[in-house]
């Protein structure tokens, strides 16, 4: 084995500060963070109080480390491996896959956790207004626009807004997500939800799309 190999096998220790965020998000999103107590995260792993206190100095810092790792959640990430000079060109097979996406985090149960903390805590901390708004919308928003108005270069849909465009394609989804967030929580079928990502994706393209006209000659 060599030098490379050892040094990115995870420590006992970053396993056990891994368990702890997984804990306390599975706590902080069935409870609520403020009813959360670190003697209760400390009972569901089965360990001292002290033992939390060896990787987080309080309550706080653990949520603020959860916070911090919104930003690597899918959503934030929804265009990181996607070539900027390519997507355009891919016309409804781009908003299929955004749209399968935010489908299939929907019954991510560490996603829904997430998700769920994230709503919970929104109006309370600054912190996630500012990640939810910029990462979570905003930027996504804005890479979409781009990708519309080089669908509009390449003569795929109709020439309009781009931005406005973004903004109509994603707000449906973000519904659809909470739709099956709160049908899941009461324990209901999700399955009248389910359908309507891919009809979303199918009206929202139909009403865009520019019909290629075909040579008279």
């Amino acid at each position: 084995m060599n030098e490379q190999s050892v040094t990115s096998l995870p420590t006992k220790g970053s396993k056990t500060k891994e368990k702890i965020l997984k804990t306390s998000l599975k706590l902080f999103s069935e409870k609520g963070y403020k009813a959360t107590t670190v003697r209760d995260i400390a009972g569901a792993m089965g360990v001292k109080q002290s033992a939390l206190y060896n990787h987080f100095k309080n309550k706080d810092e653990i949520l603020e480390t959860l916070i911090s790792n919104l930003t690597s959640s899918a959503i934030v990430t929804l265009f990181d491996n996607k070539d900027m000079q390519e997507p355009q060109k891919q016309g409804k097979a781009l908003l299929a896959n955004i749209g399968t996406t935010f489908k299939l985090l929907s019954f991510d149960r560490q996603n829904e956790a997430l998700y769920k903390l994230l709503m919970q805590e929104i109006f309370r901390n600054e912190r996630i207004r500012e990640i939810y708004n910029e990462h979570f919308y905003q930027e996504n928003v804005k890479k979409l626009s781009g990708f519309f108005f080089g669908m509009m270069q390449e003569e795929l849909i109709r020439s309009s807004d781009p931005l406005l465009l973004a903004n109509e394609f994603f707000s449906p989804l973000f519904f659809y997500q909470m739709q099956v967030t709160l049908l899941k929580l009461d324990g209901k079928s999700t399955s009248s939800v389910v359908s309507m990502f891919e009809k979303h994706i199918d009206m929202f393209w139909d009403n865009i799309k520019l019909e290629k006209q075909g040579s008279l000659f």
